[in-house]
């Protein structure tokens, strides 16, 4: 049997198979049995389902959920989110950091650990990696160090980080960056250095063992098949209480499969061939799944945005008063409803309301509530008030709603045909739809909007490097629970081609602000800053934001207990640090 799934895998890759049934067809293989770390699944093994193969396990070119969902069990940070309040608490580290106002220092000690290989983790090593990220300006990590002076290893178990200036992402990101183990990477800096381009040279190195302090370690890789991590013996955590958990792992390792498509994985999980399926579960499987008496569903709430943007750079939507009374408009609530299927809250700000700190739960909420009728009244009232008129007003003189027709600008000339940019429905069927329902309402306006899907990459192209489009609809699905991004995403700084400021918002005292917020060390300050920025913004209204679906996830309760739900999900340090086997 070994020998036949060999030839049924090289069959696949020799034929360039892409498609769905490639996938699963080695995912088949592997649950007849040619892994021998899938056939000991039964014995204390988690066996859990994924749709991609990680892109790579070099930690500073890993960008793709899937490789940082296995890097995340291998490498670890001082601080981490627990899963109540969401709030920082010390992992490496052993305390709070101490600040020195007078010398704007942090000073962290950090608890005895030692890495997956049996040797000491040391201040050193935190050091290693900070200037490491700050001499090669490592992407999605440089913003993080690049106000830090210097980091300097006081003793074996301390750090002190000295601050260039006050940053408020010291201690929400700076301080939840993994770290490497500078006896692994020292070779792999001093080969890059030499490279004519150091930071290309860095992200080629392939790391094929990769040495953490975390709970699993990686013992093999078979591409386009399984992962397979083991327990760590020497997980510093282990037998250690922390925030009401006694941690593990008290499994022997976990088993990430390769299915390709979330048919394969869902079929996988209701055959019990699988424990986990790491994705959220789409609405129409839940049918298939929800009265199994084996498998236990658990919903959750995400930090994450989708909206709709719009060109603030050009007519007719560098009108604050047309994008109110666009927003005004669209039923959000139908979006969740029916296209969601009620898996999913209403958004009205830029910041999620499982962001429970920095949430503003009193920015203006356009047409919430409403009845079309209402809403399409309000809107009009809106757009009149501004100077719009029509051929056929959406509303009459006796004050009733009626099909509007040839919209005119305030200065007399008709509103030309405007596209709302989507993903297409193969990507994402919930952007997609809720493109084509805006249109249909903006329509029923007199607005002549249309909308179009468009390749994902080309989609992002044409918004954010080119910047030619009228509105789009994206999302962020997982934001970070630090709101620094509302500065990126509206700082006129951020107004340039392949810049966040996707919108083109401008606004001096909004930079002013924003700025000052990133700045402020003190949480509760930062707080009131975050939540005037939400009002500002929501009020000028250059995104609208639309809806947050939530997580469903599935796992088999016949075989193990303890997951930790949280924010974003069970698929966290805490829950693969606490499952027991039954």
């Amino acid at each position: 049997m070994r020998k036949r799934g060999t030839l049924v895998a090289k069959y696949y890759k020799s034929v360039g198979f892409t498609c769905w049934f490639a996938a699963a067809a080695l995912a088949v293989v592997l649950l007849l049995g040619l892994a021998p770390a899938a056939r000991a699944a039964s014995n204390g093994m988690l066996r859990v389902g994924v749709l991609e193969d990680p892109k790579s396990l070099n930690l500073w070119l890993a960008s793709d959920a899937w490789s940082n969902r296995v890097l995340g069990l291998i490498y670890q940070s001082l601080f981490v989110r627990e899963p109540k309040d969401s709030k920082l608490v010390p992992w490496l580290a052993d305390g709070e950091p101490v600040y020195d106002a007078s010398k704007m220092t942090y000073t962290v000690k950090l608890k005895p650990a030692k890495w997956s290989d049996g040797t000491d983790f040391t201040a050193e090593d935190v050091v290693f990696t900070g200037k490491l990220i700050k001499e090669f300006k490592v992407p999605r990590q440089s913003s993080k160090f690049s106000f830090i002076e210097d980091i300097v290893a006081v003793d074996k178990h301390t750090v002190r980080f000295e601050l260039k200036r006050p940053k408020a992402i010291f201690l929400t990101r700076t301080l939840t960056t993994p770290i490497v183990q500078k006896k692994q990477w020292e070779k792999l800096v001093a080969k890059s250095r030499k490279s004519e381009k150091p930071l290309a040279a860095l992200l080629r190195q392939g790391v094929d063992h990769p040495i953490g302090t975390g709970p699993f370690m990686l013992e093999q890789w078979k591409k386009g098949v399984f992962v397979y991590l083991k327990a760590n013996p020497h997980f510093f955590g282990k037998g250690q209480t922390m925030e009401g958990y006694k941690l593990g792992p008290y499994i022997k390792g976990i088993v990430f499969k390769v299915f390709g498509t979330a048919d394969a994985a869902v079929l996988a999980l209701r055959k019990g061939s699988i424990d986990f399926y790491w994705n959220s579960i789409q609405p129409g499987y839940l049918e298939q799944i929800k009265d199994d008496p084996e498998i236990k569903l658990f919903i959750s709430k995400k930090s994450g945005l989708y909206y709709m943007g719009f060109n603030l750079r050009k007519p007719p939507f560098d009108d604050m008063a047309l994008r109110q009374a666009v927003a005004t408009i669209i039923d959000k609530n139908f979006i969740v409803t029916r296209i969601l299927q009620n898996y999913g809250e209403v958004l009205h700000s830029v910041i999620p309301p499982g962001n429970t700190f920095y949430y503003n739960p009193d920015v203006p909420k356009y047409g919430y509530g409403l009845s079309f009728d209402q809403r399409m009244k309000q809107a009009y009232e809106v757009l009149k008030k501004a100077g719009y008129t029509w051929e056929v007003p959406p509303v009459n003189a006796q004050g009733q709603v009626q099909p509007g027709k040839g919209i005119r600008l305030p200065d007399g000339d008709p509103m030309k045909e405007f596209v709302i940019l989507t993903p297409p429905a193969d990507y994402d069927p919930h952007r997609a739809m809720s493109g084509q329902l805006i249109q249909e309402w903006l329509r029923a306006a007199g607005m002549p909007a249309v909308s179009r899907p468009m390749a994902f990459g080309a989609l992002i192209q044409k918004v954010k490097g080119q910047r030619d489009f009228d509105c789009f609809v994206l999302g962020y699905g997982k934001l970070s629970l630090d709101p620094g991004y509302i500065r990126s995403f509206f700082h006129s700084g951020m107004n340039k081609p392949n810049g966040w400021n996707m919108s083109g918002y401008e606004s001096a005292a909004y930079d002013a602000l924003a700025t000052e917020s990133n700045n402020a060390m003190d949480p509760n300050l930062r707080r009131k800053m975050i939540m005037e920025l939400q009002n500002i913004v929501m009020t000028a209204v250059p995104y609208v934001p639309l809806y947050n679906p939530t997580i469903i996830e599935g796992v088999r309760a016949d075989r193990f207990t303890g997951w930790v739900q949280m924010l974003d999900g069970v698929g966290n340090i805490w829950s693969f640090c606490d499952i027991k086997p039954k």
